[in-house]
């Protein structure tokens, strides 16, 4: 006869082969997306030299900010409450939520293509090239979210890989015309490739017209991630333009390139989320009292990996990094340090940001994000008066190793109101 103790561990069992696998995937995907984004960097920096470079990093700031504000409105909020749902119901709110990031993408990429086209220059024809492909990279990055939440990593990997294949003949293309809107035109497009196929895996098409529903259903949880999302991103773009202001373009470009070197790290800190808060979701619905523990080990692991990595790379010898980076490398790599410290900092708040995420705790969680954008700014910049690029390099280090304190100084007492509200509602 099985026991009661061999029947519950029989049914633990595939269930922790079910996490697993879609953290597999998860991490799978996000390999893609970091090989991916690193290639585009490495390319245009060693093909158009460190002044261009810094162009199109401004480029790529500008859509960090802009994918932040269609993550809030859209793929955060179907995350947090669709995930795990059956079906029938995720396939509409799959719909809804695209077809918002869609919209997104639509209304300010227009903006983007007529102030690019206004301004001129090669800074202005970066910009309109951005605005043409901002609806293609929006949505692939809505599918991975939508994809996630459903269980179904395996999709947003294959996804994401045929974005990347994509990619390589369309940088060949942009290398013979030599300029920065070239390169970004040749990344919305491998963007286009993957957002299409999205809608094919899923047999979903994203709904524009939903948008409004969406938006007016989630909006206790969509305009809250939104500004929460936007001050990250915002934070980083004020500093990249306050940086070239104070210490000239060519500073975006080295720290955009010391960025490219912890790259794999950088990139699981913006998209982790989309495994991350899903499974915390999972968590929060079986075993509530493990949250914390989770959260924990998610920030613990992402922090050491980030100080592993830095010290690998303070070991790479010039002659190999001036290889990958060219003329960029020397100026870099003096930043590993300061640029490693920060990102071991946001690693280990982010265990905590995942909690809050994770538990609906919009408030708290708005609340840590203005204040870590604060001292985001506060810190790259003051660094850059005092110190030129490696001044901003760890004025952002401590800012985020403060911020990451506060993350989780507001996670505590959010799993208490958690804890309490589910003893008040087994009462009633």
């Amino acid at each position: 006869m099985t026991t009661g103790k061999e029947k519950t561990t029989a049914r633990a069992a595939p269930t922790g082969r079910a996490v697993a696998g879609r953290l597999s995937w998860g991490l799978a995907d996000q390999a893609v997306c970091s090989m991916t984004n690193f290639a585009v960097g490495i390319w245009v920096a060693r093909s158009l030299g460190l002044a261009a470079f810094g162009v199109f990093s401004l480029a790529w700031v500008t859509y960090g900010v802009v994918l932040s504000v269609s993550r809030g409105l859209s793929t955060d909020p179907l995350v947090v409450r669709f995930s795990g749902v059956p079906a029938e119901t995720w396939r509409p709110a799959a719909a809804r939520a695209t077809g918002t990031a869609l919209g997104v993408g639509a209304a300010v990429g227009t903006v983007a293509l007529v102030v690019g086209s206004a301004v001129g220059g090669r800074v202005g024809s970066a910009f309109a090239a951005l605005g043409v492909v901002l609806p293609a990279l929006l949505l692939q990055d809505a599918w991975r979210f939508s994809f996630f939440a459903a269980g179904t990593g395996r999709k947003a990997f294959v996804n994401d890989l045929l974005g990347g294949l994509a990619l390589v003949p369309a940088m060949f293309v942009a290398a013979r015309a030599g300029s920065v809107a070239a390169y970004v035109i040749a990344w919305g497009a491998a963007a286009a490739v993957a957002a299409g196929y999205g809608c094919i895996q899923s047999g979903i098409r994203p709904r524009p017209a939903g948008a409004r529903d969406w938006l007016r259903e989630q909006r206790d949880l969509g305009y809250r991630y939104l500004v929460e999302n936007v001050g990250v991103s915002g934070a980083a773009q004020l500093r990249a333009y306050g940086l070239g202001a104070i210490v000239g373009v060519s500073a975006v470009g080295v720290i955009r390139g010391a960025e490219l070197l912890l790259g794999p790290f950088l990139a699981v800190l913006m998209g982790l989320s989309m495994v991350t808060v899903a499974e915390a979701a999972r968590v929060l619905r079986r075993a509530p009292h493990r949250l914390r523990t989770f959260c924990l080990l998610l920030g613990a692991g992402q922090a050491v990996a980030a100080l592993l990595w830095g010290a690998a790379l303070l070991l790479v010898p010039d002659r190999a990094g001036e290889f990958v980076l060219g003329g960029v490398w020397h100026s870099a790599s003096e930043l590993i340090v300061p640029a490693t410290l920060g990102v071991a900092g946001a690693g280990l708040g982010v265990g905590a940001m995942v909690g809050l995420r994770a538990l609906a705790a919009a408030r708290r969680s708005l609340r840590c994000q203005l204040f870590a954008s604060v001292c985001y700014v506060g810190g790259g910049l003051g660094g850059a008066a005092l110190a030129g690029t490696a001044g901003s390099a760890w004025g952002v280090a401590a800012a985020t190793l403060s911020s990451s304190a506060v993350w989780w100084l507001q996670l505590r007492p959010a799993l208490r109101e958690h804890h309490r509200n589910t003893i008040s509602e087994v009462v009633k």
